[in-house]
């Protein structure tokens, strides 16, 4: 136990200064209730992008293997400056910049002191960013679920039937689909292109992703044993940790649109992730957890449908938080249940030869 902690102890640092970090700017926004609901908030998208990028530290800690001890350690502090600053930072910014249709440093001068405006500013552009935000996180959790290869079933009845449907070709984008439709007939009709257009650019987006991922696959495989040591692997990784990390930016909309906050919380998560790399090459294990990957996806399965709602209706931060870290609370503790039941089963049959 002391062995695994070791290896978070930077990220035990960087969370206790990020929740103080928190708590301060809630305080300046809202006094004490402002600073209780930002310190809650930033450790659920903690929490959050921990739980979606899982995965992405295990394909981090098999392509690290590969590389040579001079690219690990850069790889390592290089790359977690570019995790944090680019896409946890930069890129939320850029979203702000696109859906408001203001300037980088505006965007910043507002959030930082003009927070009042920036709110408004950012309130005539939430059904833009709830629409793509809900059509791209609804593909990425229903191309997990759609997945003929898929061998491990949490909520089986719901997610058998899916898998099932796999063969169907391009079932998720038309349900995707639909449910655009039918949100467009709730809508007002002056407001209707708008999220039509950001609807279908998550969609595309997603689909760009997809393809982005597949090139860098087959490049990789092709890669001679010098260049999966080198720059190749490196810039191989960042562009895969951009896309793994894609909807745990999106998705910190759905519980707060405040810039600096959101940077908080998926910067803690970042932190978390290239801790659990780390580990995962220098003690060569892999996630003891057998359903957690299941409750994030669910998690962003209800946020797909909370952004897409948000267009219609408000819907509290807290609550969109709170369902989010349910699902990952409840599919950690099936996790664990399973790992007893499992070592039980294995000294039944240790004492009953």
């Amino acid at each position: 136990m002391k062995a695994s902690l070791h290896y978070f102890r930077w990220a035990f640092a960087f969370t206790a200064a990020g929740l103080i970090l928190a708590y301060w700017l809630g305080v300046i926004y809202g006094g004490l209730a402002g600073g209780i609901s930002f310190f809650l908030i930033a450790a659920v998208l903690a929490v959050l992008e921990i739980s979606l990028s899982f995965d992405n530290a295990i394909v981090n800690a098999n392509k690290l293997k590969q590389m040579t001890p001079v690219w690990q350690r850069r790889f390592l502090t290089w790359g977690i400056v570019i995790a944090v600053f680019g896409m946890r930072v930069a890129f939320p910014l850029l979203i702000v910049v696109v859906a408001a249709g203001i300037g980088p440093f505006e965007a910043i001068h507002l959030a930082a002191v003009r927070p009042d405006e920036y709110a408004r500013i950012i309130g005539e552009a939430h059904l833009s960013i709830a629409a793509f935000g809900g059509s791209f996180l609804m593909m990425v959790a229903l191309r997990y679920f759609i997945d003929e290869g898929k061998e491990v079933d949490w909520i089986r009845m719901l997610e058998c039937q899916l898998r099932r449907c796999a063969s169907v070709r391009g079932l998720e984008i038309a349900l995707v689909l639909i449910v655009v439709m039918l949100c467009t007939l709730l809508l007002p009709d002056n407001r209707e292109h708008e999220f039509l257009l950001a609807s279908l650019a998550g969609l595309l987006t997603f689909l760009l992703v997809e393809v982005l991922g597949q090139v860098l696959d087959q490049k990789a495989a092709a890669l001679t044993a010098a260049a999966k040591g080198g720059l190749g692997a490196f810039l191989y990784l960042e562009v895969l940790d951009a896309s793994f990390s894609f909807d745990g930016v999106i998705g910190a909309f759905a519980l707060t649109q405040n810039l600096f906050l959101i940077a908080i919380g998926l910067g803690i998560g970042a932190v978390y992730v290239r801790s659990m790399t780390i580990m995962l090459v220098e003690r060569n294990t892999l996630a003891e957890f057998r359903y957690l990957e299941h409750g994030a996806f669910w998690s962003i399965l209800v946020l797909s449908l909370i952004m897409f709602a948000q267009t219609m209706w408000h819907i509290p931060e807290m609550v969109t938080g709170l369902l989010g870290a349910g699902f990952i609370g409840l599919s950690l503790v099936s996790s664990v249940r399973h790992n007893r039941a499992s070592r039980a089963e294995a000294q039944a049959e240790q004492s009953h030869p």
